[in-house]
Protein backbone atom coordinates (compact mmCIF):
# COMPACT_ATOMS: atom_id res chain seq x y z
CA UNK A 1 0.00 0.00 0.00
CA UNK A 2 1.37 3.41 -0.34
CA UNK A 3 2.73 5.46 2.56
CA UNK A 4 -0.53 8.16 2.40
CA UNK A 5 -2.67 5.11 2.66
CA UNK A 6 -0.55 3.72 5.59
CA UNK A 7 -0.87 7.28 7.23
CA UNK A 8 -4.72 7.22 7.20
CA UNK A 9 -5.46 3.89 8.22
CA UNK A 10 -3.03 5.27 11.80
CA UNK A 11 -5.30 7.92 11.82
CA UNK A 12 -8.55 5.91 11.04
CA UNK A 13 -7.45 3.40 14.19
CA UNK A 14 -7.17 6.56 16.68
CA UNK A 15 -9.96 8.49 15.49
CA UNK A 16 -12.13 6.67 17.75
CA UNK A 17 -11.09 8.10 21.06
CA UNK A 18 -11.78 11.81 19.75
CA UNK A 19 -15.20 10.72 21.19
CA UNK A 20 -14.65 7.91 23.64
CA UNK A 21 -11.60 9.92 25.60
CA UNK A 22 -10.86 13.20 23.59
CA UNK A 23 -8.29 14.07 26.25
CA UNK A 24 -5.90 11.17 25.38
CA UNK A 25 -7.04 11.69 21.56
CA UNK A 26 -4.21 13.57 19.92
CA UNK A 27 -1.26 11.73 21.39
CA UNK A 28 -3.22 8.50 20.11
CA UNK A 29 -3.29 9.84 16.51
CA UNK A 30 0.06 11.28 16.97
CA UNK A 31 1.41 7.98 17.75
CA UNK A 32 -0.88 6.22 15.75
CA UNK A 33 0.57 8.18 12.67
CA UNK A 34 4.21 8.12 13.55
CA UNK A 35 3.59 4.31 14.12
CA UNK A 36 1.89 3.76 10.69
CA UNK A 37 5.13 5.33 8.81
CA UNK A 38 8.20 4.31 10.74
CA UNK A 39 7.85 1.01 9.06
CA UNK A 40 8.85 2.65 5.56
CA UNK A 41 11.62 4.24 6.79
CA UNK A 42 13.44 0.92 5.53
CA UNK A 43 12.87 1.83 2.22
CA UNK A 44 16.21 2.23 1.04
CA UNK A 45 17.78 -0.32 3.40
CA UNK A 46 16.65 -3.78 3.26
CA UNK A 47 12.46 -2.59 2.69
CA UNK A 48 10.02 -4.52 4.61
CA UNK A 49 12.28 -6.40 6.24
CA UNK A 50 14.95 -3.92 8.42
CA UNK A 51 11.84 -2.20 10.31
CA UNK A 52 9.03 -4.24 9.44
CA UNK A 53 7.91 -7.06 12.02
CA UNK A 54 4.63 -7.62 11.55
CA UNK A 55 4.88 -10.82 14.40
CA UNK A 56 6.86 -8.46 17.42
CA UNK A 57 4.79 -5.30 16.69
CA UNK A 58 1.55 -7.48 16.82
CA UNK A 59 3.32 -9.36 20.48
CA UNK A 60 3.98 -5.93 21.57
CA UNK A 61 1.02 -4.14 20.97
CA UNK A 62 -1.41 -6.34 23.23
CA UNK A 63 0.54 -5.84 26.69
CA UNK A 64 0.91 -2.15 25.51
CA UNK A 65 -2.68 -1.41 24.59
CA UNK A 66 -3.53 -3.51 27.94
CA UNK A 67 -1.47 -1.22 29.31
CA UNK A 68 -2.75 2.16 28.08
CA UNK A 69 -6.39 1.42 28.93
CA UNK A 70 -5.96 0.45 32.60
CA UNK A 71 -3.74 3.37 33.02
CA UNK A 72 -5.05 6.20 29.95
CA UNK A 73 -1.22 8.95 30.14
CA UNK A 74 -0.36 10.53 27.11
CA UNK A 75 2.91 8.23 27.50
CA UNK A 76 0.99 5.50 27.40
CA UNK A 77 -1.61 5.86 24.96
CA UNK A 78 1.22 7.50 22.22
CA UNK A 79 3.40 4.26 23.10
CA UNK A 80 0.86 2.30 22.63
CA UNK A 81 -0.30 3.48 19.41
CA UNK A 82 3.20 3.80 18.03
CA UNK A 83 3.05 0.13 18.25
CA UNK A 84 -0.41 -0.82 17.04
CA UNK A 85 0.08 1.89 14.09
CA UNK A 86 3.60 0.09 13.58
CA UNK A 87 1.94 -3.95 13.18
CA UNK A 88 -1.05 -2.41 11.58
CA UNK A 89 1.28 -0.91 8.47
CA UNK A 90 3.16 -4.34 8.28
CA UNK A 91 0.15 -6.87 8.31
CA UNK A 92 -1.24 -4.32 5.58
CA UNK A 93 1.48 -4.76 3.59
CA UNK A 94 0.97 -8.17 2.82
CA UNK A 95 -2.58 -7.32 2.07
CA UNK A 96 -0.67 -6.06 -1.18
CA UNK A 97 1.66 -6.71 -3.95
CA UNK A 98 4.89 -8.21 -3.53
CA UNK A 99 8.17 -6.65 -2.76
CA UNK A 100 8.90 -5.43 -6.97
CA UNK A 101 8.96 -2.52 -8.80
CA UNK A 102 6.24 -3.81 -10.61
CA UNK A 103 3.77 -5.88 -8.48
CA UNK A 104 0.71 -6.14 -10.88
CA UNK A 105 3.69 -8.48 -12.64
CA UNK A 106 3.03 -10.95 -9.78
CA UNK A 107 6.53 -11.98 -9.68
CA UNK A 108 7.65 -11.91 -6.15
CA UNK A 109 6.38 -14.09 -3.28
CA UNK A 110 8.07 -11.98 -0.54
CA UNK A 111 5.64 -9.27 1.36
CA UNK A 112 6.98 -8.68 4.61
CA UNK A 113 9.70 -10.72 6.53
CA UNK A 114 8.85 -12.24 9.42
CA UNK A 115 11.51 -12.25 12.13
CA UNK A 116 10.13 -14.46 14.06
CA UNK A 117 9.28 -17.39 11.88
CA UNK A 118 12.48 -16.57 9.65
CA UNK A 119 11.00 -16.30 6.60
CA UNK A 120 9.30 -13.77 4.33
CA UNK A 121 5.26 -14.36 4.35
CA UNK A 122 3.53 -14.33 1.02
CA UNK A 123 1.45 -11.55 -0.07
CA UNK A 124 -2.20 -11.71 -0.48
CA UNK A 125 -2.60 -9.48 -3.33
CA UNK A 126 -6.01 -8.00 -2.17
CA UNK A 127 -4.49 -4.67 -2.96
CA UNK A 128 -2.96 -5.83 -6.19
CA UNK A 129 -0.23 -3.02 -5.58
CA UNK A 130 0.61 0.37 -4.06
CA UNK A 131 -1.14 2.96 -6.37
CA UNK A 132 -3.36 0.38 -7.46
CA UNK A 133 -7.14 1.42 -7.64
CA UNK A 134 -8.02 -0.38 -4.45
CA UNK A 135 -5.54 1.17 -2.87
CA UNK A 136 -6.67 4.76 -4.12
CA UNK A 137 -10.34 3.61 -2.95
CA UNK A 138 -9.46 2.81 0.13
CA UNK A 139 -7.45 5.75 0.89
CA UNK A 140 -10.24 7.96 0.01
CA UNK A 141 -12.89 5.74 1.87
CA UNK A 142 -10.82 6.25 5.09
CA UNK A 143 -9.54 10.15 4.66
CA UNK A 144 -13.82 11.44 3.67
CA UNK A 145 -14.74 10.45 6.92
CA UNK A 146 -11.38 11.66 8.54
CA UNK A 147 -11.45 15.12 7.16
CA UNK A 148 -15.16 15.73 8.99
CA UNK A 149 -13.73 14.72 12.43
CA UNK A 150 -10.46 15.79 12.31
CA UNK A 151 -9.05 19.52 13.39
CA UNK A 152 -6.22 21.08 12.62
CA UNK A 153 -3.09 19.57 11.94
CA UNK A 154 -4.39 16.09 11.84
CA UNK A 155 -7.51 17.17 8.85
CA UNK A 156 -4.04 18.66 6.95
CA UNK A 157 -1.96 15.59 7.13
CA UNK A 158 -5.41 14.12 5.88
CA UNK A 159 -5.60 16.30 3.06
CA UNK A 160 -2.34 15.66 2.10
CA UNK A 161 -2.29 12.22 2.00
CA UNK A 162 -5.00 12.34 -0.25
CA UNK A 163 -2.99 14.83 -2.91
CA UNK A 164 -0.11 12.74 -2.73
CA UNK A 165 -2.02 9.34 -2.89
CA UNK A 166 -3.99 10.47 -5.67
CA UNK A 167 -0.73 11.97 -7.85
CA UNK A 168 1.18 8.72 -6.99
CA UNK A 169 -1.66 6.20 -7.97
CA UNK A 170 -1.80 8.24 -11.19
CA UNK A 171 1.69 8.07 -11.86
CA UNK A 172 2.88 4.92 -10.35
CA UNK A 173 3.17 2.84 -13.51
CA UNK A 174 5.35 5.58 -15.66
CA UNK A 175 7.80 6.06 -11.89
CA UNK A 176 8.28 1.75 -12.57
CA UNK A 177 9.46 2.49 -15.79
CA UNK A 178 11.17 5.67 -14.87
CA UNK A 179 13.46 4.60 -11.71
CA UNK A 180 15.55 2.09 -14.04
CA UNK A 181 16.93 4.91 -15.90
CA UNK A 182 16.95 7.06 -12.89
CA UNK A 183 18.63 5.38 -10.90
CA UNK A 184 21.12 4.55 -13.70
CA UNK A 185 22.99 7.80 -13.13
CA UNK A 186 23.86 6.72 -9.46
CA UNK A 187 27.35 7.36 -9.12
CA UNK A 188 28.99 3.62 -8.72
CA UNK A 189 30.67 4.26 -4.97
CA UNK A 190 26.67 4.53 -3.88
CA UNK A 191 25.01 1.67 -6.17
CA UNK A 192 25.45 -0.34 -3.11
CA UNK A 193 22.37 1.82 -1.60
CA UNK A 194 20.31 1.87 -4.47
CA UNK A 195 17.71 -1.56 -4.07
CA UNK A 196 18.00 -4.52 -6.50
CA UNK A 197 14.26 -3.36 -7.96
CA UNK A 198 15.40 -0.47 -9.09
CA UNK A 199 18.52 -1.63 -11.09
CA UNK A 200 16.44 -3.90 -13.28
Amino acid sequence: MMLPTHAVIGLAIAAPLLFLSPDIAPAALTGALIGSLVPDLDLYAGHRRTLHYPTIYTLLALPLALIAAVVPTTASVGVASIVVGAAVHCHADRLGGGLELRPWEGTSERAVYDHVRGRWRRPKRWVRYDGAPEDLSLLVALAVPLLVVLEGPFRAVVAIALVVGAVYAGLRRRLAALAPVVFGYVPERLEGYVPERYRT
